[in-house]
Parts: C-alpha cells; structure tokens; sequence
C-alpha cells in the first residue's frame, strides 16, 4: 500500500511528489458546497439531486486544489463499462457541452498534451491512473467490474504505447479507493466471467459465509502488472469507498452500492504541466 497524503477532499500519492510536473489525485466527499448528500459534501458528478452550478464550482475548487491553483483544462468521459479509450490531442473539437458534460465516451482517457486534466468519475468503481515518467504522457481509466473484465487497464496502456511509445520500464501507476474486497460481493455469474478470462482469477475472490466477494485492487493491479509496470512503481490508496469512516463517523467517500444508487460521485484526476 502507498503512503498518500490527505488535504481536504483530495488524496494524493506521496511517491509521485518527485515529480513536479505531474498532478494527480483522487477526490473524497469533504470540502464542496453540495447538500443533497449530505452538507457541504464535494459532489463532483451532474447527478439529478444537485445543482449543476454547485457541481460546476465543486470541480473548480477541486482541480485548483490538485494543481495548487494553475489552470488546467479539465477533460472528462461519458463512462460506459468497457473498454474503449480516447486520446485528447491537439486540434481537437469540443470536449464538453456549455455545460461542462462529457462529449467523449469510453472509459479511458490518454493524452500527451500539457495543461490537461483527465478525470475519471466514481462511486466504487476503481480509478487507475497511469504516468509516462519520460513522455510525460498520462491516462485515467475507470474499471469497474465489467471494465476489469474487458481489460480496460491493459488496453488503455497499449494505446499509450502505440500512440505515443510509451515504454513499461517507464511507467507508474496508482490504484485510487474503489469498493475494496471487504464489501463487494458478487454473484457466481461475476466469478464465472473472471475465470473463463484470467488464469489468476481464483486469487480474486473470496468466500464470507455464503457471499462471492470480488478483490478490484488486486485485478487492476494484476492489469497493471501484465502491462509491464514494475511491481514497485504500482501505488494502492487501499481504501474501501463503501466502508471507510473519518474520525467523527461520516462517510469519507461516495458509494453508489452502500447508499443504493442515492449518491454523488467522486473524480480522479492526472495532468501534467
């Protein structure tokens, strides 16, 4: 697990602090101005319970807050749970309505271009986030269950290969909160799909009592692995979103599956400089 370190509502990767170039982080729920889920909560999704100006500051403050105030473009992806990925290059056409909505679909995004900022969103899902330490190139990629499944971590380090050279050796990858193995149980159609796909899919799961638990972490970081990055430049947070409690009881992050579907969401962010 890595050492990270916490500022109101954002988590950052100590390890990736060598690094000025590179801003990263993954958002918790504290620090916004939302209320339907509770006051003062940084709901960062346009969810139909919040206002979308509300929404539309709550990113402002968070992406300031990742950058230390430098004024990135921040470029987000209508997520489907597959396996497509996008790269954001010069020249390209509008990334977002008026609005600031997603105009691109997929579930990951790439890019070489500066002062861009990736974002995936989540609410369990597990947010990855990858760096080119040499071509400074990035990737965000949202991998939930059937996007594990499709192999959306490997397919998206592919694509900075062969878009841009990316080589493994050069790579470095953090593991964001997501559901963890704790509190994700699945059925026997989940784990059926995982072994018919990947031969260390028996590691993945877990039996409590009569429930399937399924171990997201150590699929993406299994992903991650097969796509060449050294085992010690993969960092995990390790935190569950469903379970994980600050110190006075609240929850610290959203979750779609422990607040049945009646959430905000968080954003996972990566851009360089």
């Amino acid at each position: 697990m890595a050492g990270f370190e916490q500022t109101p509502g954002v988590v950052r990767i100590e390890e990736w602090a060598m690094f000025p170039w590179l801003h990263a982080g993954f958002s918790t729920r504290q620090g916004g101005g939302s209320s339907p889920y509770g006051e003062g909560e940084l709901n960062l999704g346009w969810t139909p319970e919040d206002n979308p100006e509300t929404v539309a500051d709550n990113r402002r403050r968070f992406a300031s807050a990742v950058t230390g105030d430098r004024s990135l473009e921040l470029v987000t992806i209508r997520q489907i749970h597959g396996n497509v990925v996008c790269a954001v290059e010069a020249g390209h056409g509008p990334l977002a309505t008026e609005e600031g909505k997603a105009t691109l679909q997929g579930d990951g995004l790439i890019t070489n271009l500066k002062d861009v900022l990736l974002g995936i969103q989540t609410a369990d899902c597990t947010p990855v986030l990858v760096a080119d330490t040499q071509a400074r190139v990035v990737a965000a990629f949202h991998a939930g269950w059937r996007g594990t499944l499709a192999r959306i971590v490997e397919q998206g380090i592919a694509a900075m290969k062969l878009r841009y050279g990316s080589r493994s050796s050069d790579l470095i990858a953090a593991i964001g909160p997501a559901i963890g193995p704790c509190c994700f149980e699945v059925g026997p159609e989940v784990r059926s799909a995982f072994e018919n796909e990947f031969s260390y899919a028996p590691e993945l799961f877990s039996e409590v009592g009569s429930q399937i638990h399924l171990d997201l972490f150590e699929a993406n970081r299994r992903q991650l692995l097969d796509a060449g990055v050294a085992t010690g430049k993969i960092s995990l947070v390790g935190e569950c979103t469903a379970c994980t409690r600050l110190s006075d009881g609240r929850r610290k992050y959203f979750s779609h599956r422990s607040e049945h579907g009646f959430t905000g969401r968080m954003l996972n962010v990566i851009g360089v400089i």
